[in-house]
């Protein structure tokens, strides 16, 4: 083997433990929370906010906060009972802790100037991606006069270790500005004037952020890489995966579509398993996983396995289509703003899909060329160890655990 050839595959070898060695135990995205806010002109134009939480994380994280035993008590016992009407109102008795701990992480400013808060009205419930979640309105009071305003939040995580990282969504239409943003631990705040670039920017960045930590996602994308053949296969298999995602992440995203999450997940974790086990099955019956394809060939130059391969990526890309929907967990009304927030997200997913088919596959069609027992003998290890991720996470979350 050629010093080159040796390079190559410990290149290769180094990036998948990389990955996989990045995929702990659990459950891939690990436990991460949404929070919704929408910022809207009320009473002769004073901002007005609607924000909604995850309950039983909400609940959690106020009694710990004001070391309110009863909150917690209260509140666990209405959330296993499942009833809409009790959470809400231990969430009324206890509107002091719950209202102190949300304002303390997510207000409004105005020229520098923090803007007062003040409960609008009692609390309710909601159910966004089969989770119940509380909904607080809240009125404010700016003294900054007509500086535009800025929305911070640092809802979640705070104290809590089981909460990996939260994303707020806020929609706004104030002072004739109509838009969206996306807020984090790293990008925390944003001012409601600014440019469109600047709004489109973090949803770009929150989609490539999502796949880089999506190590499910990465994982399906690494096995689709190993089981393709040719340049022109990986380019119709990546371009097939990437209508399947799209069609049923705008559409899930506008709440057009809906399916739990206990249903998406472990579908995701099995498509896993079946694209690598595809490739290990060939490897088994001794075909050749860099040949040209067999037999009769027809459109775009693929063969009958090629064609089968195509319509099982795009039905299970349809499904990673929801996962990634859930994680962005928009579910407002119909704007054309709304719309391109949703599309540059995916955008960003795309980017670094294609920058990791970008780089892999042609050192991997080179170590196929060069030493075609290598090649198969690195694709096979990668595709082993992703099947058996894919099953363990299928597993996992089938009985959840």
């Amino acid at each position: 083997m050629s010093q080159r050839v040796r390079r190559i595959l410990i290149a290769l070898s180094a990036a998948v433990v990389a990955v996989v060695g990045t995929a702990g135990p659990g459950h891939a995205h690990g436990f991460a929370s949404t929070v919704h806010a929408d910022v809207s002109a009320h009473d002769g134009g004073r901002p007005h906010t609607t924000v909604e939480l995850e309950y039983d994380l909400l609940v959690v994280s106020a009694a710990d906060a004001a070391h309110d035993d009863a909150l917690f008590r209260q509140g666990t016992a209405a959330f296993e009972t499942g009833d809409a009407r009790g959470r809400a109102a231990v969430l009324d008795a206890h509107a002091d802790a719950v209202t102190g701990y949300v304002t303390d992480r997510f207000s409004l400013s105005s020229g520098g100037r923090p803007c007062t808060p003040r409960r609008h009205g009692g609390f309710t419930m909601s159910r966004r991606d089969g989770a119940p979640y509380a909904v607080l309105g809240l009125d404010w009071t700016c003294a900054g006069g007509d500086a535009p305003l800025e929305v911070r939040s640092t809802l979640f995580p705070d104290a809590e270790r089981y909460v990996k990282g939260t994303k707020t969504i806020v929609t706004y239409a104030v002072d004739g500005l109509v838009g969206s943003a996306a807020l984090d631990a790293a990008h925390p705040s944003f001012l409601i004037d600014q440019a469109w670039y600047q709004r489109f920017w973090e949803f770009f960045r929150l989609g490539a952020e999502h796949l880089l930590t999506g190590i499910d996602h990465i994982l399906f994308l690494l096995a689709l890489i190993v089981g393709s053949r040719t340049p022109r296969e990986v380019v119709l298999v990546a371009t097939t995966f990437t209508l399947a995602h799209s069609v049923t992440f705008l559409l899930a995203a506008l709440g057009l579509v809906e399916v739990p999450a206990s249903v998406v997940e472990p579908v995701i974790a099995l498509s896993i398993a079946v694209v690598a086990g595809w490739h290990l099955w060939r490897l088994a019956r001794h075909r050749d996983p860099a040949g040209e394809p067999e037999g009769r060939v027809g459109h775009f130059q693929l063969d009958r396995a090629g064609w089968t391969r195509l319509g099982v990526v795009f039905c299970f890309g349809l499904v990673h289509g929801l996962g990634f929907a859930g994680a962005l967990g928009i579910e407002a009304a119909w704007s054309w703003t709304l719309l391109w927030s949703l599309l540059v997200f995916n955008l960003g997913i795309e980017a670094v899909q294609l920058a990791i088919v970008g780089l892999l596959f042609p050192a991997l069609a080179v170590l196929r060329r060069r030493a075609p027992r290598a090649g198969r003998r690195a694709t096979g290890l990668v595709a082993a160890g992703v099947a058996v991720m894919g099953l363990t996470w299928f597993a996992q979350r089938i009985t959840g655990a």
